[in-house]
């Protein structure tokens, strides 16, 4: 609906953005070439090598998988790709609910995908407490990224995991980086504390902000300030602009007061609008940089050195709990040990000692 044309009418509409496509452009021809459910490894990794975004997907299935013939199956195919991994540069994206992470994951998306890059977007889900389920809407929140032919969204659930991450997150980025993206975002389900299990898989962090956070900078936590290599100030348009100018110079302030960086990169804030496409180049510009320095002094390989090592803990813990719950012994056991502690017939500690008796 046009403006009306009386000078003098109070009333102003303005045009509308072009809606993208209903239906993905490209999605027959996927379809057309959608895979068998199960394929071996070596298809897999031939697959995944050629750039075959379905079976890209049904191999993120394969390793999110619980299933122990599935869990062996994903180790095989992991071990496979790690040779052709490593080649990206992994951004964890996180922020308070509401910031707009999605309309910037696609607005900076489109960005990247413009000046050649290959973008994955490994975007995490909450799962609810009660029914565990999950909503997987970034596909529908990220339309117009989503029918990118050089962008590739999955969204996975966080299962309860810790930070919101989900366990397989990290397998999942190899996977990508086997398939030929070379840029990797990571966004996670919000703010907290335990937000630093994506800084343990990734390369850059980015944090976005909102305007009128309030003095002392409430509503966010210091460790998850200190972790990031770069504040955003989002939604940075219209009547907006003032007020994220404001923060900019309040949180500029506040990165002054925290330890430096052993990656020797001092992080900076700016301003970005997804709504009106400003900031972008410069974030981008900002991103080469900290990759410049941090190759250039050896921080980033040191970096990804300690993250494997982290890792493989993770992996054995996660190996062990699996094991725990699996066991034949333990799964007999565990209802009536969890009668007793209900019960008040024997306390939590107890119970959990002679559960690991029985592993």
């Amino acid at each position: 609906m046009d403006s009306p044309k009386n000078s003098n009418s109070a009333l102003i509409v303005n045009k509308g953005i072009a809606q993208p496509p209903a239906i993905n452009p490209r999605a027959f021809q996927i379809l057309k070439k959608r895979p068998e459910k199960s394929l071996s490894t070596t298809a897999l990794l031939e697959g995944i090598r050629n750039g075959s975004t379905p079976l890209l997907a049904q191999a993120i299935t394969l390793v999110e998988s619980t299933l122990e013939k599935d869990r062996e199956k994903a180790g095989d195919l992991i071990s496979a790709c790690l040779p052709y991994s490593g080649n990206s540069i992994r951004i964890g994206i996180t922020g308070v609910p509401g910031v707009g992470k999605s309309t910037f994951i696609e607005t900076f998306g489109k960005h990247l995908t413009s000046v050649g890059h290959k973008l994955a977007v490994l975007a995490i889900d909450p799962s609810s407490g009660k029914t565990k389920g999950s909503i997987l809407g970034d596909k529908t929140r990220m339309e117009t990224l989503a029918n990118d032919p050089r962008a590739f969204i999955r969204p996975s659930p966080s299962g309860g995991s810790l930070g919101g991450v989900a366990r397989k997150t990290r397998e999942s980025v190899i996977l990508c980086e086997a398939a030929g993206f070379d840029t990797v975002f990571i966004e996670t389900v919000g703010v907290g504390q335990s937000e630093t299990a994506v800084h343990s898989m990734t390369d850059f962090f980015l944090l976005l902000m909102l305007t009128g956070a309030g003095d002392g900078l409430q509503g966010i936590k210091r460790g998850i300030m200190e972790m990031s290599d770069l504040l955003v100030i989002h939604k940075a348009d219209g009547s907006n602009i003032e007020k994220a100018m404001q923060a900019k110079v309040l949180y500029q302030g506040a990165l002054q007061l925290f330890p430096s960086s052993p990656s020797g990169w001092t992080p900076t804030v700016l301003t970005a609008s997804s709504l009106e496409n400003t900031g972008m180049e410069k974030i981008y510009t900002t991103i080469q940089e900290y990759m410049q320095l941090t190759k250039g002094n050896k921080f980033f390989y040191k970096q990804r050195a300690e993250q494997s090592v982290h890792w493989m803990r993770e992996s054995v813990d996660d190996h062990l709990l699996t094991r725990f719950y699996n066991n034949p012994r333990i799964k007999n056991a565990l209802p009536e040990m969890e009668k007793k502690v209900r019960e008040g017939k024997t306390d939590s500690f107890s119970a959990a000692s002679e559960l690991l008796k029985l592993l």
